[in-house]
């Protein structure tokens, strides 16, 4: 019976994907962007997933949405998955280095739109989202501003941080400076 029911659903399931119907929920979602009713772009972007779930530019739209709403970790989700789909899709490493960017996430930034530019050397979006990623580390270091526990947390919430931190060898240099601050 479960096997029949998800049979079943599957059919449903690609019997309801349509790419025609999926670029007007697009072409509608875009409209609704340009007048910067992003959720409403957002629902219908959702709706064009559902009828066409490889459509790169709907994951890349909906992701220029949610950077709009200030999600980031939404639009990085999205830009992740067009890029997954196409990983020549310049627009989708302009917004995956523009969510970084929002996530103070600046290294990641900066190598998202390097990626984009090695793919198009002209691409706007990636030149500028650079530019601006790099303005804010020159600033954030000169100014001296940036609460430092601010940022501790931040990196202590990246994965590849939690990973290095959890390396016995670092670890125990982190012991050994913390005894002895001279030695390092």
């Amino acid at each position: 019976m479960k096997r029949l029911e998800k049979v079943k659903k599957e059919s449903e399931a690609k019997a309801y994907i349509n790419p025609e119907i999926a670029e007007a929920h697009k072409n509608a979602g875009t409209e609704l962007f340009k007048n910067g009713d992003f959720p409403g772009a957002i629902k219908e972007f959702d709706e064009g997933l559902r009828r066409d779930p490889l459509n790169t530019a709907l994951y890349s739209n909906r992701s220029a949405a949610f950077i709009k709403l200030l999600e980031p970790a939404q639009g990085l989700r999205d830009a992740s998955k067009a890029l997954e789909l196409d990983p020549k899709f310049v627009k989708a490493w302009a917004r995956k280095g523009t969510c970084h960017q929002l996530l103070k996430e600046y290294h990641k930034a900066i190598d998202a739109f390097d990626k984009g530019l090695m793919i198009d050397p002209s691409s706007r979006e990636c030149l500028e989202g650079r530019q601006k990623t790099v303005n804010l580390i020159q600033n954030t270091s000169h100014s001296g501003s940036g609460n430092d526990e601010e940022r501790m947390r931040h990196a202590m919430a990246d994965p590849e941080i939690q990973m290095i931190m959890r390396d016995p060898t670092i670890m125990q240099v982190l012991r050994d400076l913390q005894e002895n601050p001279k030695a390092g």
